[in-house]
């Protein structure tokens, strides 16, 4: 019997670059050496999206669409892929053609060489710009000094399982708040990276905001560490020291020029107090909020209708 490779692809409003992708993945995956199936996540588009793919899956069998009922967001299109996935291994990536196609064949070589986990590593991004790479790095770096789990610099939300890594995410990982690349690298496994340069995208823009980039990277710093709640316990000590400091100061300038004035000594106290007191109470109020979307419970992502597979899911 042969094999099989799930290719999942996520997609928001990508009505210009559909068609070639199609058209490209048919020509590459042609001559793949395992069996496939192209399976488009669209996650709410607002634009001509989903008739694009129904037209697609009507032509061509090896097409399957998730048409979810709203926008539920990238990390969720991703899991939904995994989740109906039945390949022998799944690759996820975009439908904006900056993840190299001819990269999955790389990918069956290295599944046949045992690798069960495939980290896909940018080393170039002429896009993203100045800014955005320099945050990035930062971010990686960052992680990686809070975090007990070391993460690939540069990893990306192209990347591949085997059929049994995938299992433990479909069981397993099924967090509301989620950094689903970061799940990848901590799920264990034999693993290796490949390294690909990201290609100019083919039509549109980045659906990531400069907010929703920060607010994914605070979200993905809380999940994968506990050292922000350790930060009363630094500032504690940090304002006792600092205050020792204060009182010995007072005592020198008492002893020298008399009675000191304290105003302004005080009023500099009592700010840097309430902004590491707001700090402490802003980081607990966003551990407490993501327990909250845990204790709620609601689904990860709901599926409206399918193209081209049986049965329908709600997770």
């Amino acid at each position: 019997m042969d094999k099989k490779i799930s290719v999942v692809v996520s997609v928001y409003n990508e009505e210009k670059s559909l068609d070639e992708f199609y058209r490209e993945a048919k020509r590459i995956f042609a001559d793949l050496s395992w069996d496939y199936e192209l399976i488009f996540v669209n996650d709410g588009s607002q634009d001509g999206s989903l008739d694009i793919l129904r037209r697609l899956a009507g032509q061509d069998p090896l097409v399957k669409v998730i048409n979810f009922s709203r926008n539920f967001g990238h990390e969720a299109a991703m899991i939904a892929g995994i989740d109906y996935a039945r390949g022998d291994g799944v690759v996820c990536m975009d439908a904006d053609l900056q993840h190299p196609l001819e990269c999955v064949q790389e990918i069956l070589d290295r599944f046949e060489e045992g690798y069960e986990v495939i980290n896909m590593v940018r080393t170039k991004n002429k896009t993203a710009g100045l800014i955005k790479n320099f945050t990035s790095a930062a971010f990686y770096s960052l992680i990686n000094r809070v975090s007990d789990v070391h993460f690939e610099p540069n990893a990306s939300d192209f990347f591949a399982l085997t059929a049994d890594a995938a299992r433990v995410l479909r069981e397993n990982y099924r967090e509301k708040v989620r950094f689903l690349r970061g799940y990848v690298q901590n799920i264990g496994f034999k693993r290796t990276t490949i390294q690909y340069e990201a290609r100019p995208r083919f039509a549109g823009e980045s659906k990531y905001s400069i907010r929703s980039l920060m607010k994914f990277s605070i979200n993905t710093i809380l999940c994968f560490s506990d050292l922000p709640l350790k930060l009363g316990i630094y500032s504690g000590v940090g304002v006792a020291f600092l205050g020792l400091l204060v009182m010995i100061y007072t005592i020198w300038t008492w002893a020298k020029y008399g009675t000191p004035s304290g105003y302004a000594t005080i009023v500099v106290l009592l700010c840097f107090m309430f902004a590491v007191m707001f700090l402490l109470i802003g980081i607990i109020g966003e551990y407490i909020a993501i327990l909250f979307a845990e204790l709620k419970d609601r689904p990860v992502y709901i599926v409206r209708d399918t193209e081209n597979m049986d049965g329908e899911k709600k997770a």
